[in-house]
């Protein structure tokens, strides 16, 4: 062993040693009820972490590498999928998806300015930003009360002649309908994006949910199934998509050598593209309008640990789901998550609605939660339509909406979510079900 493999060796031990005696007594202190904090997420590590990330920085490689390429060979290997790109975020997974499907390469099937794409206004705004950003058209459906996802029979009522896709995320971990989407897409023609940031782990029908559509999506933020700081992923079957995500992920290139790497084309000096003089330098052709979106070797590195435990993280989540349910469940002021029978949800949060007949509103029980330290949150942007971003828009013009969205105003009014993390413990979430079977009454 050299002098600098010896140091390294010595620096990722005391790393080790260093999380021992800082974060993991952090991790493991005793709850105080009413004095503890019980946030709605957090993350889930250990040492290991901690010294893929100091092994990562000492490489000092950190914009995209091995450890990006590891992970996206892992994480494709999970889902059953031939190709998972890496990202900075689930909300630029998302641009990158849908920008996907604007490319020229794909002929007619291609997304246009003033195509439509259906989706829902109970939604993280990042599901639909990207369509209204473009110059599509979103159309706007409402969801089921129980689930907060889709209502599927209002699929045929939302096509027109241009429609292109559909761009749908699984709420809060639990799936919509996806096979009942994804057979309108097949039976028009029509694109299926599933926004997975949710529901990483997730099945429907026995399959992953981010592997039913062309593409699926995946973020790595810290409330998250699986964290890297900030991160996300774009994953599908489809090599010509796999070809377009990753031009327009790095820049818009034409090319796709590695950072580092140099004419993996073979012809680097010697084709003509678009009106470019003969033989210009194909590292510096762009085929298409893109971004940097490429995520660092020092997340990445994070993530690999991460994905090696994460079915370990979906089981919890889904344990702890049905402690909550099992210690909520006959409370009459409140409705309870529903999920489809194929439904196999690797949960992100537990959703309650507060019911017209409770006595107590939805901020009531959100303030009684915060005041006994339980963090809470509203189902993201409830109805999108009804925020800042919107009121420059012409309803008809740059969006449309199909029948009415009374469940979406519902859950808009009244729901929200608690928290149901791989951390948290039995101690918290008897502690949440007694607060608030208390506030009911109960």
């Amino acid at each position: 062993m050299t002098k600098a493999e010896e140091l390294k060796r010595e620096i990722l031990e005391k790393t080790a040693e260093y999380y021992r005696l800082v974060q993991e007594p952090k991790q493991q202190a005793a709850f105080e009820p009413g004095k503890s904090r019980v946030n709605y997420a957090g993350r889930v590590f250990d040492e290991r972490e901690m010294v893929n990330l100091v092994d990562a920085s000492l490489e000092f490689w950190l914009t995209y590498g091995h450890w990006s390429r590891d992970f996206e060979k892992g994480l494709a290997d999970y889902l059953g999928v031939r190709f998972a790109l890496l990202v900075n975020s689930g909300s630029s997974a998302n641009l990158l998806a849908f920008s996907t499907l604007t490319s020229p390469l794909l002929g007619a099937r291609r997304i246009c300015r003033g195509d439509e794409v259906i989706t829902v206004a109970a939604a993280f705004p990042t599901t639909v930003a990207p369509i209204v950003q473009y110059g599509a058209v979103p159309v706007f459906v409402d969801v089921e009360l129980e689930t907060a996802n889709i209502d599927v029979a209002w699929l045929e009522s939302a096509r027109s002649p241009k429609t292109k896709a559909v761009m749908l995320a699984h709420t809060l971990g639990n799936p919509f309908n996806v096979a009942a989407v994804k057979a309108f897409c097949d039976k028009y023609g029509l694109w299926l994006v599933e926004d997975n940031c949710d529901a990483l782990g997730t099945k429907f029908a026995g399959r992953f949910t981010g592997t039913w559509g062309d593409i699926g999506t995946s973020s790595f933020y810290p409330p998250h199934h699986m964290t890297m700081g900030e991160g996300g992923a774009v994953y599908t079957d489809n090599p010509l998509l796999k070809k377009i995500a990753l031009s327009i992920r790095d820049w818009g290139r034409d090319c796709w050598c590695e950072s580092g790497v140099d004419n993996t084309c073979g012809c680097r000096f010697t084709k003509q593209f678009g009106k470019l003089p003969v033989g210009y330098d194909h590292k510096y052709v762009y085929s298409h309008f893109g971004y940097n979106l490429k995520a660092t070797d020092l997340q990445a590195a994070i993530g690999c640990t991460q994905l090696e435990k994460f079915p370990s993280f979906v089981e919890r989540r889904k344990e702890n789901f049905a402690r909550l349910y099992d210690g909520l469940h006959g409370l009459p002021q409140l409705r309870l998550p529903g999920l489809a029978p194929e439904a196999d949800p690797s949960w992100f949060g537990f959703l309650m609605t507060v019911l017209p007949e409770a006595g107590f509103t939805r901020n009531d029980l959100a303030q009684h939660l915060e005041s006994q330290n339980i963090q809470t949150r509203n189902l993201f942007a409830g109805n999108i339509l009804r925020h800042p971003c919107f009121e420059a828009l012409r309803e008809g013009v740059d969006y449309r909406v199909v029948g009415t969205l009374d469940n979406t105003e519902t859950i808009m009014n009244d729901a929200l979510w608690i928290g149901l993390y791989p951390g948290m413990g039995a101690a918290r979430l008897d502690y949440m079900v007694e607060t608030i079977r208390a506030f009911c009454g109960k």
